[in-house]
């Protein structure tokens, strides 16, 4: 009895601990998520939809709740007026939110946060009258400014609650001893605040500010959440580090139901952004019965390359990840936490496809490996292609491979090395100069390293450095023998461009060439796979019709608003597809969606497949309607358009995408449903407007109708001369150099010391 007694006071110490564990288990008990509660995690949206509105407005607040799931939890970050009014902006500088620069011009002042000096203008220094006539802006450059002139008004914290009415409400107080330096108190603010408005949750990156409101709040009805910032950051309260705080989690619990913390606290990322080992903070947070909320996660700042610019993939990697979950997440963009919660969490690898679309690769898996290679080949198919592509070109010697053009500057490393003198103008194939396959022959090609495409370099996203350069390209014969066994895949994709001129200036059959590797292949047998066969050219298409079961693919070059019926007849003449482009289906201005087009039921009307292309994950490849959300721009095409296929350099999210559990929801969710092409143009005002452009043509018969495919040419080899590097071309054969060729050099080489 004696030892029982002396372990009464350590009993009733822990017995709160050890039910709450328990009524923890038990709620999770058949739950799949790995979250304290055994819920799914909540999701908070950051000032609303920030990602889109200024932050903290009404816009933003409502289109959150319209985009998100039932329970959204919507976030104000609280500052507090000269009058002590609390308001939700997102930075204690207004400056950086709002235009009261020019309301109130050359009245900044400067004041200590956090021991740091900042100029700006403080709410301390106005009445919430004074602020009446301030608008909110868009305070990060990344995002359009086009709802600048919508005239926001800042909202109290009572106003989101009254006008908003969100299912609940997180206020974050991140800077109560500034406030209280000049004489405001946050904890009178949300005790008073809280008799009139229910908050469900209430954070702060301060100690004391915790601990002083923690006896007066059920953690029931309103939870209270540490805020870490920073490792190194120093907690004004404590004066410890948030690192070092980490280290005591119970005393945290204490104050405190959950922590909310930045993404890196359980993910890292080394210097090069590549993800490191996951952290214990979940698993650690979780045995102490405190909830883990993690933040930043925004579409338009990439966080890791090992998410491939998809934000469902990161949003994943925190709550299904096998081995923890997060309890919510802070989102800027919460349509897209939504969907990765509802639609794609424990969705099974050989979960069935719920769209009949095919997906189609753009040089393999070219978003994260060097196009054409075998390792984005190899990626494609792991990723879930369905019809895997090869471009196909052809060396000097007469070898078909694959590579994504024509011109070897684009996609190798030719430029450093000896060929770079082979330099050609050639205006029928593109403007200004190039390095071409067909001067080179495949022994010296195979030299040549990949390079990986950066499309949206202009912008500072780059593709994954760590494979630049990695991987071998394959010639159309091993291309065919990878896919051949590849029981996944529905078929292969050929495409044939610059054919004509290949035949008739430089003697090389590239139709030739296609059709017996694919005859020496099997692949003109009747098999599981179909064999597309692409082309811009009709001559090509027409020459090659009849030729075994080939699926034949016109691709549509340029971007049209409509087709003249004629021309559809033509098209169906030689052709089983079609190619468009994405501004052919919903036409933009300024990336924002205008409209839908009427070509694409045109051609579907005429039994033509319709194929678009190019799905990209970097959210500048999007119009703003699609809310810097790739998974959301292809729903809206396979079933706003229905189109029957998606070309993609990121097959990986397209295949996800239409397997996705809510597509076959009876109702589908808000953040499945298709975007309407010109609604967010319309909430922008006049003097935003972008400026009006002119109406896309027709396609006309003439735009498809090509010259008689020409016979190949004739033309005697010519050795070369004694001395010359392998692969060049004969001296008599030798297209007009050009000098521009060294800028060319210049800059690719600047490209790749930039991704050293």
């Amino acid at each position: 009895m004696r030892n029982l007694r002396s372990l009464s006071p350590l009993l009733t110490l822990l017995l709160p601990l050890l039910l709450h564990l328990l009524a923890a288990l038990v709620s999770a008990q058949g739950s799949s998520w790995n979250t304290l509660s055994g819920n799914t995690p909540i999701v908070v949206a950051r000032g609303g939809f920030s990602g889109i509105f200024p932050d903290s407005s009404s816009s933003s607040y409502s289109l959150a709740l319209l985009t998100s799931v039932s329970d959204v939890t919507v976030w104000c970050d609280v500052q507090l007026t000269k009058d002590a009014a609390g308001i939700c902006l997102p930075n204690i500088n207004l400056d950086n939110s709002t235009d009261i620069a020019s309301v109130f011009q050359n009245q900044s002042k400067s004041y200590l946060v956090n021991g740091v000096s900042t100029r700006g203008y403080f709410s301390i220094d106005y009445t919430l009258k004074d602020l009446s006539n301030v608008v909110l802006t868009q305070g990060v450059y990344s995002r359009t400014n086009k709802f600048d002139g919508s005239l926001f008004t800042i909202l109290t914290v009572e106003d989101v609650a009254s006008q908003i009415k969100p299912p609940h409400l997180w206020l974050n107080i991140q800077h109560d001893q500034f406030y209280a330096q000049h004489n405001l108190s946050a904890r009178n603010f949300v005790l008073s605040v809280s008799r009139r408005v229910v908050i469900s949750y209430i954070s702060s990156p301060e100690v004391g500010f915790l601990r002083s409101i923690s006896a007066r709040f059920n953690p029931n009805i309103t939870k209270l959440v540490f805020r870490f910032l920073g490792q190194d950051d120093v907690e004004p309260t404590t004066n410890q580090t948030y690192g070092s705080l980490l280290n005591n989690l119970t005393d945290i619990k204490s104050f405190a139901s959950g922590i909310l913390v930045p993404k890196g606290y359980i993910w890292p990322v080394d210097a090069s952004l590549y993800l490191q080992p996951h952290t214990t903070l979940v698993s650690d947070a979780h045995k102490v019965g405190l909830e883990v909320f993690a933040a930043d996660f925004v579409n338009d700042v990439p966080f890791s390359f090992n998410y491939s610019y998809d934000p469902v993939s990161e949003y994943l990697s925190f709550i299904d990840n096998g081995d923890f979950s997060v309890d919510g997440v802070l989102s800027d963009f919460p349509i897209t936490a939504s969907e990765a919660a509802d639609c794609f969490a424990h969705l099974s690898p050989n979960a069935t496809t719920k769209v009949n679309v095919s997906v189609i690769s753009k040089y393999g898996a070219s978003g994260d490996y060097p196009a054409c290679t075998n390792v984005a080949y190899n990626q494609a198919i792991s990723d879930g292609v369905d019809v895997l592509d090869c471009p196909v070109q052809i060396s000097r010697d007469g070898t078909p491979f694959c590579l994504s053009s024509i011109d070897l500057i684009e996609s190798t490393n030719v430029v450093q090395t000896n060929y770079s003198r082979l330099a050609t103008s050639i205006p029928e194939i593109k403007s200004g100069t190039g390095i071409f396959t067909f001067s080179l022959t495949w022994d010296a090609i195979k030299t040549l390293k990949p390079s990986i495409l950066n499309p949206y370099s202009k912008y500072r996203l780059f593709r994954s450095p760590k494979y630049k350069d990695a991987g071998t390209f394959l010639t159309l014969s091993d291309f065919l023998s990878l896919t051949k066994n590849q029981t996944s895949l529905q078929g292969v994709l050929i495409n044939i461009e610059n054919a004509a001129y290949l035949a008739e200036k430089e003697g090389l059959d590239v139709i030739g060439a296609v059709l017996g590797a694919l005859n020496a292949s099997g692949y003109s047998q009747p098999g599981k796979q179909k064999v597309l066969i692409q082309s811009s050219d009709s001559s090509v298409l027409l020459k090659i019709k009849g030729n075994a079961n080939y699926e034949l693919v016109y691709e549509v070059d340029k971007d049209f608003r409509d087709a003249m019926d004629s021309a559809v007849a033509d098209i169906k003449n030689f052709a089983h597809a079609v190619v468009l482009d994405k501004a052919s289906v919903f036409t933009e201005n300024n990336f924002f969606l205008t409209g839908s087009t009427k070509i694409v039921p045109k051609l579907k009307a005429a039994n033509l497949s319709v194929y678009v292309e190019t799905f990209s994950n970097e959210f500048v490849s999007q119009a703003w309607d699609f809310f810097s959300d790739s998974t959301v721009e292809i729903n809206s095409y396979v079933i706003g358009a229905d189109i029957d296929g998606v070309i993609t350099d990121f097959p990986k999210t397209a295949n996800r995408y239409k397997r996705n559990s809510c597509l076959s929801a009876k109702t589908r969710p808000p953040y499945m449903d298709i975007v309407q092409p010109g609604a967010l143009l319309q909430l922008v005002t006049a003097p935003y407007l972008p400026p009006a452009e002119a109406p896309l043509p027709v396609l006309t018969d003439q735009e498809i109708s090509e010259a008689p495919f020409p016979p190949v040419a004739q033309i005697t080899p010519v050795p070369s001369p004694a001395g010359t590097t392998p692969g060049s071309p004969p001296g008599n054969n030798q297209h007009k150099f050009t000098v521009s060729i060294l800028l060319s050099s210049l800059a690719v080489l600047v490209a790749s010391f930039l991704l050293l």
